[in-house]
């Protein structure tokens, strides 16, 4: 009961708080817009340059530990999209949409601070190298798949068209740049001025904050409306399939350390992101069926990771 009350319900809490000031009305939609863009594009670029700036790459990007995540989440994919495809007959479009939803963890929003709660902050360099790239390489995998599932439909799009929309979609995310950048200063080993350290931990403490009350107004717009089979799918997907595959893994197949072993589970327990309702706006399919499954997701989210901080030693 201690995990509950003392690690997950205060970040649940915050996103609640956001929550409530949307449905009363004390915060408008433009508002919540303006906290989750502070956040998205300029909060949490920083947060993550500061933490890959100083990341240990030798020790973090443990290939066990990067495999046991990975392996899951695109496992979940095929998953997800079979499921949408074959079980409830939507069309591919929409199946990459679905299956998007099934992959994309909230590593940054979610993991992140429960993570810190539950075993402090030494605990996140396995969060952090998971995060290194997996905005990029998700969303690469997923532009690339619905560019696929779309030139179905339009056999005239050339390669070259697939590859612009793939490196347009993926390096024009603001926490790509933030990755990249930390990864620069990291293996350059340029010194920051105390001035700039100073000016990013401001920011950096700024972002998680900002971005879980943010999130609370953006779920408040999303009402879980019909589709009650392929929300489920994407709910087993997030918070039971992609867990416990990358525990077993992580636990019996390469055998990683506590500290690798809380990072890998906890950071793959966690619902999908706002991503994956972006992911489904940007293309204009399975919209409803994603911002459902990231509402009804988050809030199972509070006893499901309950259990899996039961399980981890």
């Amino acid at each position: 009961m201690s995990a509950l009350i003392d690690v997950i319900l205060p970040v649940f809490v915050v996103i609640g708080f956001g929550w409530l000031a949307a449905w009363r009305r004390l915060f408008s939609d433009s508002a919540v817009d303006g906290v989750m863009r502070f956040a998205q594009s300029f909060a949490l670029p920083v947060l993550l340059f500061k933490n890959v700036a100083a990341l240990d790459l030798s020790a973090a990007f443990a290939p066990g530990l990067l495999l046991s995540f990975y392996i899951g989440a695109f496992t979940c994919f095929g998953l997800g999209y079979f499921g949408a495809r074959a079980v409830f007959g939507r069309p591919m479009t929409d199946a990459v949409s679905i299956a998007f939803a099934c992959t994309f963890s909230n590593s940054l929003l979610l993991g992140v601070p429960i993570t810190e709660r539950a075993y402090g902050p030494e605990a996140l360099a396995g969060n952090f190298a998971i995060i290194g790239i997996h905005a990029p390489l998700i969303y690469t995998f997923g532009i690339v798949m619905m560019e696929w599932a779309r030139s179905r439909a339009n056999p005239e799009r050339t390669h070259a068209d697939l590859a612009k929309q793939v490196l347009r979609g993926v390096f024009t995310q603001p926490l790509v740049l933030g990755l990249a950048a930390g990864f620069v200063v990291n293996l350059s080993g340029v010194p920051q001025p105390r001035v700039l350290e100073a000016a990013v931990e401001m920011m950096a403490r700024a972002a998680l904050p900002a971005a879980l009350f943010g999130l609370g107004g953006v779920l408040w717009r999303y009402r879980p409306e019909g589709d009650k089979g392929l929300i489920a799918m994407v709910t087993l997907c997030s918070l039971v399939l992609h867990p416990a595959i990358a525990y077993g893994l992580a636990r019996f197949g390469f055998g990683l350390g506590v500290d690798g072993l809380r990072s890998v589970t906890i950071t793959a327990a966690m619902a999908p992101g706002v991503n994956a309702y972006m992911f489904a706006h940007m293309y204009g399919v399975g919209k409803r069926v994603n911002a459902s499954a990231v509402l009804v997701a988050t809030g199972l989210s509070i006893l499901t990771t309950w259990g899996w901080l039961h399980i981890l030693p």
